[in-house]
């Protein structure tokens, strides 16, 4: 692919991009919703992944080929609901029903709430077991298909997510990749304040992972590094994605905790938009 391509694919994925934002942005501010600042933490993965590396089908969502994206941060879901409907799994109209009554996008994904939506999840902690034991049985099963993953670091704070690394390590799940969204912000605050990670690859890499680290807001760095899959044969693959809550969003929550629990204001919504158009 030469370079007049790479900046004209480049190009497709950032309005992809930007469309996704503004739909979050919406929905948040729509609903009054909490859980923005890692949606939009992880928009550029989320639109390499299903506009570039995943095998999909849209209008054959259940299709038995498909990779499989477990989107185990399901409090943030706006990001997932947003990239299917841009992917065309659904009508983007659904979206303004966001959390809404009548509406039919839940809070949490939520299994067949829409096309596309592979698991309930929301407990965190959970998902990378639901991914790892879908990779065991396709690897079972000798199915050609790939288990992809999204976790928020936060939840790296939970004695599950490791039982389910340990498990993926020791049976060579190498058609599972797993993506830390590692934007180093939780609930309460900083990650290193809660429940310091680090070392974190080398804690991976213990596990029997083989372990990259990028810029999570660089679709060259995603796309190169999940273009080469899996990294090494015989081990699951992690992505340690290095992001900022609240990228692309009112420049008051980013990297702030209020990202995490303020939906935008009247004024917030006018500085995006105003920006956006100009």
């Amino acid at each position: 692919m030469n370079k007049k391509t790479l900046t004209s694919e480049r190009v497709k994925l950032e309005k992809h991009a930007n469309e996704i934002r503004k739909q979050i942005i919406t929905m948040a501010y729509v609903a009054k919703s909490a859980h923005t600042g890692g949606a939009l933490s992880c928009v550029e993965i989320m639109v390499a992944l299903y506009f570039t590396i995943m095998k999909v089908f849209p209008r054959d969502a259940d299709n038995p080929l498909r990779d499989r994206l477990i989107f185990s941060k399901a409090h943030d879901a706006k990001v997932l609901y947003a990239v299917l409907a841009e992917r065309g799994f659904f009508d983007k109209k659904i979206l303004e029903g966001y959390e809404m009554n009548g509406g039919l996008l839940p809070g949490h994904s939520t299994r067949h709430c829409m096309p596309g939506v592979e698991v309930s999840a929301g407990a965190l902690g959970h998902g990378l077991s639901m991914a790892a034991g879908i990779a065991y049985v396709g690897k079972i099963d000798k199915k050609k298909f790939r288990v992809f993953t999204i976790l928020s670091d936060g939840e790296c704070d939970e004695g599950s997510t490791w039982e389910a690394i340990l498990f993926a390590g020791h049976h060579k799940l190498d058609n599972l990749i797993t993506i830390v969204d590692y934007n180093k912000l939780q609930g309460f605050g900083f990650t290193k304040d809660i429940l310091d990670l680090e070392p974190f690859v080398d804690k991976w890499k213990s596990f029997q992972w083989e372990v990259k680290e990028i810029n999570g807001h660089s679709f060259e760095e995603i796309i190169k590094t999940l273009n080469h899959l899996p990294f090494k044969n015989g081990k699951p693959s992690v992505v340690i994605a290095n992001t900022i809550k609240g990228f692309g969003g009112p420049k008051v929550h980013i990297n702030q905790i209020s990202s995490q629990y303020k939906p935008p204001t009247d004024e917030e919504i006018e500085e995006i938009f105003s920006e956006e158009n100009s």
